[in-house]
């Protein structure tokens, strides 16, 4: 179990630093190009998670199309979060 916990950390991470060196609002297809490594569900996972953390901002636009963008301000890494908030669901 702790194994995959650390694959979804990473791929949160990597979702995560993609975003951030975009440095602009994008689609979520423009998000599964930004990490070609990843799978469309990967991603969407570590979307969902990150903007659940507050660490991004999911919007839809009128043409029905989401929208990913990072929230300025937000410096720390999504996995020191991502343990934290999984080490709490435990206790």
């Amino acid at each position: 179990m702790g194994e995959n916990l650390i694959r979804v950390s990473a791929i949160i991470d990597r979702v995560y630093g993609a975003l951030e060196q975009f440095g602009s609002a994008c689609s979520m297809e423009e998000v599964v190009g930004l990490c070609p490594d990843l799978t469309w569900n990967q991603v969407y996972i570590a979307i969902d998670y990150l903007n659940k953390t507050g660490k991004v901002a999911v919007t839809l636009d009128p043409d029905r199309t989401y929208t990913v963008q990072v929230y300025p301000g937000v410096g720390e890494a999504s996995q020191y979060s991502y343990r934290q908030d999984h080490v709490h669901s435990i206790a």
